[in-house]
Parts: structure tokens; C-alpha cells; sequence
């Protein structure tokens, strides 16, 4: 599956506005119960005030000219209640669909979020986390600024002037019919306008995510920008990134704000029809001024609510535009999935065994070529080469960051796609060169995602440490076990990152233990210390080692050279030596 949203957007943006929406009252689909009695708050609001100019033209037509003011009093008491049950109807509404907004919020933003979980690391190294943040923050709110603001009003417009035009029709047809005709022409303008204005929007919403990814990845690298001294760098980036932002919100204001001045026209058209047209029938004796009044406010009543639509409308194609870029997300699933009864083959004897794997990270650039191994229980094995050769990806695939485009995968004599997370989990343990921490303690980063001793107490953590012979390690860290760690841990040495990493993967007892340049950024004396540690895993315990330095894999069982995606056997440390020696005089 293609993981790039940009791709993905283009072409979900051909997705019908009936459809997007559809799929998106499916999410709050539990909400149904309070989105009826919105519904029906909103109906009797808008007969409450529909039924306003019958009455004021009933009564200056029955009342005022006849000069009968008790009447007037008692039907002006009628319309007062009239209105204050509308004002009733109105704030109840208003409360119900704030609620469901909010619940939206929250709901979309956990489904966004679990989402995200699952899907696999190709999907966050082909989308900048900037960009992901923008879909879970604003986005979202866009869709609940819609549904606790906008989509009660949108169809309480649409109630509206229903009823409105309905009454146009029944006092005076060809008056109602020559009132509508502007409407006709708004529909039109707004079935041609609106998949413009939902691109406009779209594009905006876009480059904001491109500024949040720029921010970002400025703000996470700002060490590294202060010792090269490259602000400028970064400036240009920024303002680079800050002007399309711009450019575009300029082009989606002027797309959205399209729609209210031409309402407005058309409205002022229909008016002036009803004045005029009306004049004449009074004058052929065929209408009555009351009536006129209340057509009037009827008119009225019909394209109020269009000119609110304007806006309106265009806070329906931005969250249109949002929920298009929320579900090209949601629309994703993992490619990694876990499958059933695929290894038909003899199973192997190996922990791992690789049969032809063939890989590559993107669809025409192979990174691996045909490559067979097998790795034995309880050895430790050691993947040496150049920079860029193909070590680390060898190790993603044994841990299944990622499967081969072709070729198989083997772990316990099972292929690897059978294995679910957790189980996956409990058998590999990974340490990578930069391991992340979160912030808290160095005992909740031990114990990140071990639940095994989730709930000890710090004297029995240090116990369970002591008998790993980790003792050592916690003594290097200030505050032993209570040490504070910072976001992505800068409070600490990128050493003490990873000796963390070490103890969180050695109390796991994994089957196997992959260390990628684990030991790259301490200094010697530890790094014997951790060699010892290694030493005394238990027998079964199968180490795969990534290193450049020499000494860091001398007690390899097995040394595999990796270069340029081929994979070849060589031997003992010893063995390696001689090899390289070999090459270096043929060289």
C-alpha cells in the first residue's frame, strides 16, 4: 500500500460531497438520539418564526385598518410568546449540537490516534509528523466548529426557507414563482462554485501542515542549527513555507468569501420583484396590504437564510476539506498485517532464517538482493559493513518494521507474518543507535511497555535489576531509578539514552536481542561492562549485533559481511580479520 498522503489526496479530492458526508455521520452515528431532538428543535423553531408574518398580516389587514387596537394587543401578545418559544427552541438546539460537537472532537481525535497506532513505520517515514499533528488538531476542530456551530444553522436555513417558499407559493403563485427565480440562479452559482472553493480549502489546509512539519523538524534540530550557525538556513525555510501558507489562506478567504456578495444581489433582486409586483396586484385590487407585508417578511425569511448559507457554505466545504484530509488517514490500513496458515513449507530449525528475501523501501529501488541466512538459538551474531550497505534494514526485517517485497522470513520455524505485535514484542528486543525516551523517569522508561513489572515498587524494580546484573547501570544515573528524563530525553547524555534502552530491552528477556551501534556513545569501560551483561543472558538468548568498531564484536559467534544488498558469511572474528586483510592486499 502507498503510505504518501499526496498521492492519496489527489485522489480523494474526486470524492462526492453526498459521500463525504455520508461517511461522516457514520461516525456519530450514536449521537443519532440528540441529532433528532435537534432536528426537531429546529423544525418547531422555524414554524414558530414562520408563523410570525401570517399573524402580522392578519392583524394589520383585520385589526390596524379597521382601527380595532384590542385586537392589536392580543395578537402582539400571541406573537410575543410566539417568538419566545422560538428563542426557546433556538438556545436548545444550540446546547444539544455544542455537546454532540465536542463529543466529535473527542471521538475523531482517538480514531485518528489509534489509527496512527497501527500503521506501519513506512507510513510516518514517507509523512512528516508536522503535517500528522495539523490533521489531528486543526482539522478536527474545523469538523467540530461545523458540527456544534455551523450544521444546525445550515439546516435551519434550509428549514426555512422551505417553509417560506412554501407560503410564497400558497398566497401567490405566480408572485412566489417570479420571487424564486433568483434563488434558482444562487443554485446554480453555488453547484458551479463550491468544488472550487473545496479546493481552495483543501490546499490551505495543506500548506498549514506543511508550516507545522517545517516548525517542527526546525525546533527538534535547533542544536544542530546553533552549532552550524545556519539560522539563516532554517529562516528561509520558514519564510519559504510561511509564504505559500499565505498565499493559499489569501486564495481560500477570497474563495470562501465569494458567496455572500452575490447572495446578497440576488436577494435584493427578489425584493425589489416582490415591491413592485406587488404594488401592481394591490393596485389591480387583487391583493391586500397585509398580505404584501407579510410577503414581504416572507421573502424576507427565504433569503436571510440564503445570505447565511454564503458563509455558511463556506464552512461546510472547509470541513469537507478537512474531513477529506482526516480520512485519507482513516481510509489507510497496515500493510503488516498478521496472517493465518502461511507457512506451508517445512519449518526451519533456525530462530531466524531468511529464504530469498528481497527488499526495498521505495517501489523501484531494491535495498536487499536475494538474501538466505540462517541464524541459530543462543549465538550471537555480528552484521558488519559499510555505511549504507544494509544492516540496519537487515535488522528492521528480522523485528518486521517492514516485510520483503518477496521472499519469506522465518522466526521459531514460522513465517514472521503470523506473529501479532505482542508476541513479536516479547520475543525480539531492539536497541537502536538514538533511542527515544519519553518524558518522565528513567523507571518509566525501563518499564515502557513491560507489563510484567508494571506495578513494582521501586525497591523491587532495583531488586529485578540487581539480578539481571544491570545494578551498575542505574548507578551511573544521578537519582538512580528517579533520575528525570525530559521530551525526547535531552536531559541527559545520548550515552545514558542508551544504557536506558539496554535495560528496557534486557528485562524483557527477549528471545532475541538486535543491538543497532548500541554502544556507539559510551565510553569503553561501560561498554565492557555491557559485553559482561551480554555474556550472562541466558543460554537461549540469541544476540544480533550491528557495529562498526572491531572490538565491539570480537566474541561474535558469527560475523556476516553487509554491503551494497547482499549478505555473505565470514566466519569467526578471526576468520573476518583475515578476510578483510585478504581483500585489502587483492585491493
Amino acid at each position: 500500500m502507498n503510505y504518501n498522503l499526496n498521492t492519496l489526496s489527489g485522489a480523494q479530492q474526486k470524492t462526492s460531497t453526498y459521500a463525504a458526508l455520508k461517511s461522516l455521520l457514520q461516525l456519530i452515528a450514536h449521537e443519532k438520539k440528540n441529532l433528532l431532538l435537534a432536528l426537531l428543535a429546529i423544525v418547531l423553531n422555524a414554524a414558530f418564526n414562520l408563523l410570525g408574518p401570517l399573524l402580522i398580516g392578519y392583524t394589520i389587514d383585520h385589526y390596524v385598518q379597521q382601527k380595532q387596537y384590542q385586537g392589536v394587543l392580543q395578537f402582539s401578545g400571541i406573537l410575543l410568546a410566539v417568538y419566545l418559544l422560538a428563542l426557546f427552541t433556538s438556545y436548545y438546539q444550540t446546547q444539544l449540537m455544542g455537546g454532540v460537537g465536542q463529543r466529535l472532537l473527542f471521538t475523531l481525535r482517538n480514531v485518528i490516534f489509534n489509527k496512527l497506532q497501527v500503521l506501519p513505520v513506512a507510513f510516518f517515514n514517507a509523512n512528516k509528523a508536522g503535517d500528522l499533528i495539523s490533521r489531528v488538531n486543526n482539522d478536527t476542530d474545523r469538523l467540530n466548529t461545523f458540527f456544534s456551530q455551523s450544521l444546525m444553522q445550515f439546516i435551519g436555513s434550509i428549514v426555512t426557507m422551505t417553509g417560506a417558499g412554501i407560503f410564497l407559493l400558497i398566497i401567490n403563485v405566480k408572485l412566489g414563482a417570479a420571487t424564486l427565480i433568483p434563488a434558482l440562479l444562487i443554485l446554480i452559482f453555488t453547484k458551479l462554485v463550491s468544488p472550487w472553493v473545496k479546493r481552495k480549502n483543501a490546499v490551505n489546509m495543506t500548506s498549514v501542515g506543511g508550516m507545522s512539519a517545517e516548525i517542527q523538524e526546525s525546533l527538534n534540530n535547533f542544536k544542530v542549527i546553533v552549532a552550524f550557525n545556519r539560522r539563516d538556513y532554517f529562516r528561509e525555510r520558514f519564510a519559504k513555507a510561511n509564504l505559500q501558507n499565505y498565499t493559499t489562506a489569501v486564495g481560500a478567504g477570497l474563495a470562501n468569501n465569494i458567496f455572500l456578495p452575490v447572495y446578497s444581489l440576488l436577494s435584493a433582486l427578489a425584493q425589489l420583484v416582490v415591491l413592485l409586483y406587488g404594488i401592481h396586484l394591490i393596485a389591480a385590487g387583487s391583493f391586500s396590504i397585509g398580505l404584501l407585508v407579510s410577503y414581504l417578511a416572507y421573502a424576507t425569511l427565504f433569503y436571510n437564510p440564503l445570505r447565511q448559507l454564503a458563509t455558511l457554505w463556506a464552512s461546510f466545504q472547509v470541513a469537507l476539506a478537512g474531513w477529506d484530509r482526516i480520512g485519507h488517514i482513516l481510509s489507510l490500513d497496515t500493510n503488516l498485517a498478521v496472517l493465518k496458515g502461511v507457512a506451508a513449507e517445512p519449518s526451519s530449525q533456525s530462530i531466524v532464517e531468511f529464504r530469498n528475501v528481497h527488499f526495498g523501501y521505495t517501489e523501484g529501488k531494491e535495498i536487499l538482493h536475494n538474501i538466505s541466512l540462517q541464524l541459530q538459538k543462543g549465538k550471537t551474531y555480528a552484521f558488519v559493513g559499510p555505511t549504507g550497505g544494509g544492516k540496519t534494514t537487515t535488522a528492521s526485517l528480522i523485528a518486521r518494521l517492514y516485510d520483503p517485497t518477496s521472499g519469506t522470513v522465518l522466526l521459531d520455524g514460522k513465517d514472521i507474518r503470523e506473529y501479532g505485535p505482542e508476541a513479536l514484542s516479547k520475543k525480539i528486543g531492539f536497541i537502536l543507535q538514538d533511542p527515544f525516551l519519553f518524558t518522565g523517569t528513567v523507571k518509566d522508561n525501563i518499564l515502557y511497555g513491560n507489563e510484567q513489572y508494571r506495578h513494582y515498587s521501586n525497591e523491587q524494580l532495583e531488586q529485578v535489576i540487581t539480578e539481571a546484573g544491570l545494578e551498575t547501570l542505574l548507578t551511573i544515573f544521578e537519582n538512580g531509578l528517579l533520575t528525570s528524563v525530559s521530551s525526547g530525553g535531552e536531559s541527559i547524555s545520548l550515552g545514558q539514552k542508551q544504557l536506558i534502552a539496554f535495560m528496557r530491552a534486557v528485562l524483557r528477556h527477549p528471545e532475541i536481542l538486535i543491538l543497532d551501534e548500541a554502544t556507539a556513545n559510551i565510553d569503553t569501560v561501560t561498554e565492557q561492562l555491557l559485553g559482561e551483561i551480554l555474556n550472562k543472558l541466558p543460554a537461549h538468548t540469541t544476540r544480533i549485533i550491528i557495529a562498526h568498531r572491531l572490538n565491539t564484536i570480537r566474541n561474535a559467534d558469527e560475523i556476516f559481511f553487509v554491503n551494497a544488498g547482499e549478505v555473505t558469511r565470514a566466519g569467526s572474528f578471526n576468520e573476518a580479520i583475515d578476510k578483510l586483510l585478504n581483500d585489502k592486499r587483492v585491493s
